[in-house]
Parts: structure tokens; C-alpha cells; sequence
């Protein structure tokens, strides 16, 4: 018996005229069950689960860039996406960040299923499940008001609005980490382009925080909105190509 198939084949009687049968068909009977061997179900969940990083940054991505077009009073040049979480309908927002922790997750978890060895195999989707893990958190864990949103809201410090700049810069480290440890895993000469797009990210997301704080601190907000954007659309980008990658068969290990 193989774990391909399960072959089980019926032979009726055919002999003597006076042989009693038994069985109800004379001739003989073929049945074929196929069954699914244990390697395509592991196989076909893995890439389920590395599906999921393409889905959550695509989702937070167009969530956030369509929340912030159509809030009243919000300005998505000046104020960072995750003010969303407050005012009318914030509630939208918490639930993004909540769905895309998950699906970053399941990403992370297939990460770990497909790179079994090599360098990045072991931190890299620990980082990326660290970097989901922020992403549920910060759902119930609202930030203070700031960059004047929402309109008239107190901007006085709550003990939850410093978790969540806690939280914000756990995440944003986290990917960027991320980055350099699986451009690593990618450090060959036939796949240079792939370890410095993974470098470059890491460079241009790192840059982009340290940006958005000192824009939103010492400007008035200024394009803070914008440039936290970039950082978040660069990193998104990368984790959706990473995945991507992973699932095609690259990297090897």
C-alpha cells in the first residue's frame, strides 16, 4: 500500500456451473480511492499560511490610505494612521490592525514551516511573528490624540497612549531587523538583488521613523502622515515579495 493510492480489487466468481456465488457481480470490479498523501496536505497548508503574508500588509494598506481620505477632519499629510483608531468609526481601524496581526502571524508560522535551515531560518519569522504580534496588540490599545486629531480631543499622556509609542517602535524595529536578518539568508552572489532591495528597505524604513518622530516633534506635524506612509508602504511591499519569493520555491532551505 502506498501513500499515494489505495488500490482494492474485487474479483467475483467465475468457475464451475455449479459454484454458488457469494458475490452479486459476476464480472470483476476495480475500485480506486485516491488519497491525499500527508506530504500535500503539510504542503498545501504552508502555502496557505505564507499566502496570509501577502494578504496583510495589501489589506492594513488600503484600510488605512481609505480611512484617512474619508474621515472628516482628518488629514492624512499631517497625522499618523493610527490616530484612525479614534473618533467616529474608529473602531474600523482597530479591527484592521487586529486582522493583519493575525494574517501576519499565519505568515510567520509558514515562514518557520518553509525555511527549515540556513541563516534567518530562526529569527527571521520570529521578528515577523514579533512584528504581527504588535499589530494585535496596538487594536485595543488606543493611542492619544496628537497632530490635532481628533478636533478638541485632550493631548495630555495616558499610561495606554505610551504603550502604544511602546508598541509602535517595537514594530517598526522588529521589520526592520526583519530585513537585514533574512537579506542574510539571501547573502549569495546569484542573489545579490534580492539581499540589497532586503537591506535597502531596512535602511529606508529605519530612516522613515526616525523622520516621522523628529517631524512630528519639532515641525507642528508637518508631512509627519506622509513619511510615516512611506515607511509603512515600503515595508509592506517587501513582506508581500518576501512572501511571494517563499512561495515560488526561493529561497532554498
Amino acid at each position: 500500500m502506498t501513500d499515494r493510492s489505495i488500490v482494492v480489487f474485487i474479483s467475483g466468481a467465475v468457475g464451475e456451473p455449479n459454484a454458488t456465488r457469494t458475490h452479486p457481480i459476476d464480472e470483476r470490479t476495480h475500485v480506486v480511492t485516491a488519497t491525499l498523501s500527508p506530504a500535500n496536505k503539510q504542503s498545501a497548508a504552508r502555502s496557505l499560511l505564507l499566502a496570509c503574508g501577502v494578504l496583510a500588509p495589501l489589506l492594513n494598506m488600503v484600510v488605512l490610505l481609505t480611512l484617512g481620505a474619508i474621515r472628516p477632519g482628518y488629514n492624512a499629510w499631517v497625522v499618523p494612521d493610527s490616530n484612525l483608531e479614534l473618533g467616529p468609526g474608529g473602531w474600523m481601524q482597530s479591527a484592521n490592525y487586529i486582522v493583519t496581526g493575525a494574517l501576519l502571524l499565519a505568515f510567520a508560522l509558514g515562514m518557520r514551516l518553509r525555511l527549515r535551515t540556513g541563516r534567518g531560518s530562526t529569527w527571521g519569522p520570529i521578528l515577523l511573528a514579533i512584528y504581527g504580534f504588535t499589530f494585535l496588540a496596538i487594536g485595543p490599545i488606543l493611542p492619544d490624540p496628537s497632530l490635532g486629531y481628533p478636533a478638541g480631543a485632550s493631548t495630555d499622556p495616558t499610561i495606554h497612549g505610551a504603550i502604544h509609542i511602546l508598541l509602535g517602535l517595537v514594530q517598526f524595529t522588529s521589520l526592520i531587523m526583519a530585513c537585514f536578518v533574512l537579506a542574510r539568508h539571501e547573502e549569495t552572489p546569484e542573489k545579490h538583488g534580492w539581499y540589497r532591495y532586503s537591506a535597502a528597505t531596512g535602511l529606508l524604513v529605519a530612516s522613515s521613523y526616525i523622520a516621522f518622530v523628529l517631524t512630528a516633534k519639532l515641525s507642528d506635524g508637518g508631512p509627519a502622515g506622509l513619511i510615516e506612509r512611506i515607511g509603512i508602504g515600503a515595508s509592506g511591499i517587501w513582506i508581500v515579495l518576501l512572501a511571494i519569493r517563499l512561495m515560488s520555491g526561493f529561497p532554498r532551505g
